[in-house]
């Protein structure tokens, strides 16, 4: 083989070589976990007798017997219904303040933005079980500061961690932890609009509100969109918000979400193939509706083009 080819040979075969570690990792740690989830799905444990013994528990195929039994199980059912409730309440809310505050923010009047912008973002910092418990504490009428202000004022003191009021407490903890990562993504995007356009626009006599309805919003739509779609995902797995708060209340059961019935199941009841036909739907139901959203998104925005 002469150098010219075996230089040719090499020069083809290095995005191969930049790809070989990434794409190594993602077959260890993704694609493979995956698919044994699946398998195990596909699976069940059969006990023969007492089940003691050599052999007593044998794992047979069970084909889809494990996604009917999720699909048919009323704990999982009000578990997506609470998820769906508490959806929404944090998707709208957390979005329409990362958006006012990015507004807020890209506007010349503004003092202390950079810290302004430190401060709305570092409760994203914060680990979600740790903020959890911040919040739980000072939800709890015992040690809650709140409570005693309320006290003394002769005010009657809620408790927001029964009944309805949970589902407020929930989200309160993931606004005020989330809403700081989308505002920096909205606000990237306002800082990315050429002053140009802004400055047209004033010559047009536009006020600062017409600005921000009529340029910055429909502007950063892809933002939205991107915002959007991270946070139905991360509404789908809520998990670490209540199973921290559940030590404090009776309220918040070990299924009150999907994934908490997931890991009930798993780790509390050791089926782990229930367990994984149950993570397997979650799953497919956040790419159906995750996929859904972003085609009626591109679909709008090709209309608006159109147009």
């Amino acid at each position: 083989m002469t150098r010219a080819r075996r230089t040719s040979y090499g020069v083809k075969g290095a995005p191969y070589a930049f790809l070989l570690p990434a794409a190594t990792l993602f077959a260890l740690f993704f694609a493979l976990p995956i698919g044994y989830a699946v398998w195990l799905s596909l699976h069940k444990v059969r006990v023969s007798g007492l089940g003691l013994g050599a052999g007593a528990r044998k794992e047979v195929w069970a084909g889809l017997e494990n996604y009917t039994d999720a699909l048919t199980d009323s704990e999982l059912l009000h578990g997506a219904l609470r998820v769906v409730g508490y959806g929404a309440i944090v998707v709208p809310v957390m979005l329409g303040l990362a958006l006012v505050f990015a507004l807020m923010l890209d506007t010349d009047r503004v003092r202390l933005a950079s810290f302004t912008r430190l401060a709305i973002f570092l409760p994203y910092a914060i680990p979600g079980v740790v903020a959890a418990l911040l919040w739980g504490f000072l939800y709890l009428p015992d040690v809650s500061p709140f409570s005693y202000v309320l006290n003394e004022l002769g005010l009657p003191q809620p408790d927001l961690l029964d009944g309805g009021p949970l589902y407020l407490a929930l989200s309160n903890i993931a606004v005020w932890g989330g809403t700081g990562f989308n505002m920096i993504v909205i606000y990237t995007s306002l800082q990315a609009i050429p002053v140009e356009v802004y400055e047209a626009a004033k010559l047009d006599g536009a006020t600062p509100l017409q600005i921000a309805l009529k340029i910055k919003i429909p502007m950063v739509a892809p933002s939205l969109v991107l915002t959007f779609f991270f946070s139905i995902i991360a509404t789908l797995q809520v998990f670490s918000e209540p199973t921290t708060l559940k030590p404090l209340t009776n309220s918040v059961s070990t299924t009150w979400s999907p994934l908490m019935k997931v890991y009930q199941d798993a780790f509390g009841k050791g089926d782990i193939y229930a367990a994984a036909a149950e993570a397997a739907i979650i799953a497919v139901v956040t790419l159906v509706l995750s996929f859904g959203f972003l085609r009626a998104a591109n679909s709008g925005n090709k209309q608006e083009e159109a147009r």
